[in-house]
């Protein structure tokens, strides 16, 4: 919440109090406090953990995508077992995918297919906590809360909670997926919620007179400085609640609003899906780091090929706007895409032309980021059914999302229990991607 004081009691000579000053920081982004953004930023200096300026954008299909008819249609299987939406070929020689992406299949050179990404976890939340965390829990389908920090949280860790320039939040929730919060990391390493209490406060629904009280506040830094504190401290203090205040009235603020992006790009993405990953884009030119949002509706246990009909071509088209977007702005090698959902889908159709919950074998889709594009990584058994080379785990996929981000695998945080934990245990890099 942005908090204007106008207690002048024990002031200084601009007429500032220490309470005053430390409100102006309380720029509403996910309870993300002056003091909870310079630890994140001295822990990160302490660990040694180098950063870069690279971005992900994760798409998250809810539900559980069937991988047959994604990215692995599997012509040559069993009829019972193959994409009932047919295939298309790609810009890859010998490489399909499932019928309704025929736009993607135009940039399928410029993106990597993952067809051996396996857990054990066929749970819509279960599933979900695996692939985000990289960890399974077995009891989140019961209701309980995440007990590990999704990537994003752990890159707010890392490199704080703000871009120290534009002041943009190094993590971005659109919409939100289960296990994509901080965990025992914190809440102030949560995402910014572009939907709540915070994106509301940007709008600038606010009195001139207390933008203008504001402006009051952040001219009288320099003496609160010099009367109150005189540690180093107050030297980031200074420096973030200039950037909160510019978060505000700056061009920041534009990167959530699609009116300042060029009418025939957004054409192009298309309304819905399209909107957001667009938006996305501009969040990560802006300084975000990390971006998550959802797209549901693939819990497909009946009349699979009509719900692909509606879904497929809307993932379709914007994902292919992203990629070739990201291409002609020269960004490819600076955000990468990932798509995945909790799970894939029962390799064989059911009685009601659907597909059931099937962790033993899902795919995933990237672009960009830096890694190795135009090519299908793993592959499938006959039937679709499990991986039928080495499987592709969440830990090797955040992994590689480490890598992309400068992560340094070895990380460590403290858990519920005052236990030093790593974040990825076991998990390396996809080696064809890296």
């Amino acid at each position: 919440m942005l908090k204007f004081s106008t207690n002048r009691r024990h002031g200084n000579c601009e007429g500032a109090t220490r309470r005053d000053f430390l409100q102006v920081g309380a720029l509403g982004m996910g309870s993300v406090t002056l003091s909870d953004v310079l630890r994140s930023k001295a822990q990160a200096e302490q660990s040694g953990i180098a950063s870069n300026n690279k971005s992900v954008i994760w798409l998250w299909l809810g539900g559980g995508p069937t991988h047959v008819e994604t990215f692995d249609p599997k012509m040559t299987a069993p009829s019972e077992y193959r994409s009932v939406t047919g295939e298309v070929k790609t810009n890859l020689p010998g490489v399909t995918l499932g019928g309704n992406f025929e736009r993607m299949a135009t940039v399928a050179d410029k993106m990597a297919f993952v067809r051996s990404f396996a857990h054990t976890n066929s749970g819509h939340s279960g599933g979900t906590h695996y692939v985000m965390t990289g960890y399974d829990n077995r009891l989140a389908d019961n209701g309980a809360a995440s007990d590990r920090p999704g990537i994003g949280s752990i890159l707010s860790r890392v490199r704080g909670t703000n871009h120290p320039e534009t002041g943009m939040p190094t993590y971005v929730r659109l919409n939100g997926i289960y296990a994509d919060g901080p965990s025992f990391l914190g809440t102030a390493f949560g995402p910014f919620d572009s939907g709540g209490e915070a994106r509301r406060n940007m709008a600038l629904n606010i009195q001139k007179t207390r933008l203008d009280t504001r402006r009051s506040l952040l001219a009288g830094i320099d003496n609160v400085k010099r009367n109150i504190d005189r540690s180093k401290v107050m030297d980031g203090l200074d420096a973030f609640d200039q950037q909160a205040f510019n978060i505000i009235l700056s061009r920041s603020q534009q990167a959530f609003d699609l009116k300042y992006e060029d009418p025939r790009v957004v054409d192009r993405y298309g309304k819905g899906l399209g909107e957001q990953l667009l938006q996305a884009r501009r969040l990560c030119e802006a300084g975000c780091g990390f971006v998550t949002l959802q797209f549901g509706g693939w819990d497909m246990h009946g009349g699979i090929k009509a719900a692909m009909d509606n879904l497929g071509p809307q993932v379709d088209r914007a994902v292919a706007a992203l990629v070739e977007d990201l291409e002609l702005r020269g960004q490819s090698d600076d955000v990468l895409l990932v798509i995945s959902g909790e799970f894939g889908r029962t390799p064989k159709i059911n009685g009601g032309a659907g597909r059931d919950h099937w962790a033993p074998l899902s795919t995933l889709a990237l672009a960009g980021g830096g890694l190795k594009m135009g090519q299908v990584v793993g592959e499938s058994a006959e039937k679709v059914d499990v991986p039928k080379t080495t499987p592709i785990t969440p830990q090797d996929l955040l992994a590689t999302v480490f890598q992309v981000l400068n992560i340094d695998r070895r990380l460590q945080f403290t858990n519920q229990s005052g236990r030093p934990t790593y974040m990825v245990e076991h998990g390396k890099p996809i080696e064809d991607l890296v």
